[in-house]
């Protein structure tokens, strides 16, 4: 029996145990679902270079048919590009001043509802809440998945800052755009063209906290409509990105055609490379 189990069982308030047991048996799920995780990409990773089921079987001590079904079964790996055990799903209020109220934006609210379901599709446990109205929240945790742009946020202004290739900015006639320092290139949404066009750009990237201490993956679109293009690339792509950057900090753009009625992405495409962080000068 480990020392925490022992201490566990030690304790005589039965309310205490019941806590103590039920937040244990939680971390050890967590665990087991990372572990095995791991276990998968090991394997992964392995037949990738080369070798054959029974080559690794044979080298790790484990039957030709045992990881074959590693393989096959448990968490992908790509889950990790999430986050690892549990995530936070943030997305923010904004202030509707004509009715004095606060609000969620209906596409923020389906960014953030398909970013859980993603990482629940992949053995995670998923927390939700809010950057509140006047943009703060607490970025130094791990596992936080953050739909936010730096209009929303002073703090995520000062995140997204980091980029040292895609910067925010603001055009002289107004707009937002996106602009890419290693091309030039300055990318705005359709909605602020004239004419006018269902297109938006979205911004993907991992991100450094600032404590310094881990990262958090940040999606924003120019407009909603970005963001949940964004999302719906991590839906049918993830398993791609992960190959590229694996747990780097990097970012992205993306460019979204949507339908002008629903505001749902009809098709969605990378605009630039997945730019690794670690591969670029300091911004």
């Amino acid at each position: 029996m480990s020392d925490e189990m022992q201490r566990i069982a030690a304790i005589d308030d039965p309310y205490l145990l019941l806590r103590e047991v039920t937040t244990r048996l939680a971390d050890a799920q967590q665990e087991v679902t990372e572990l095995a995780r791991l276990r998968r990409r090991v394997v992964q990773d392995l037949h990738a270079q080369g070798l054959s089921y029974a080559q690794i079987a044979a080298k790790a001590g484990l039957s030709r048919g045992r990881i074959h079904q590693i393989r096959h079964t448990g968490p992908a790996p790509e889950g990790a590009f999430l986050g690892r055990g549990a995530v936070t799903v943030a997305t923010p209020l904004r202030r509707d001043d004509e009715r004095g109220r606060t609000v969620v934006a209906v596409g923020d609210v389906s960014s953030g509802k398909r970013l859980e379901d993603l990482a629940r599709s992949y053995g995670l446990d998923v927390l939700s809440e809010h950057v509140s109205v006047s943009g703060e929240i607490d970025l130094n945790r791990d596992g936080l998945v953050v739909v936010c742009g730096p209009r929303m946020s002073q703090q995520m202004w000062d995140t997204y800052g980091q980029d040292p290739v895609l910067s925010w900015e603001q055009a002289d006639d107004g707009p937002w755009t996106v602009v890419d320092r290693r091309t030039g290139a300055a990318y705005r949404s359709g909605q602020d063209s004239d004419p006018s066009r269902p297109y938006d750009v979205g911004y993907l990237g991992r991100l450094r906290r600032p404590d310094g201490a881990g990262s958090l993956l940040a999606i924003a679109g120019i407009h909603t409509q970005g963001s949940l293009g964004v999302v719906q690339l991590l839906s049918s792509d993830l398993n791609t990105l992960w190959g590229q950057v694996g747990e780097h900090c990097f970012s992205t753009l993306v460019g979204v055609e949507y339908d002008p009625e629903t505001g749902e992405p009809r098709s969605v495409e990378l605009l630039c490379p997945l730019y690794r962080h670690d591969e670029e000068p300091a911004a």
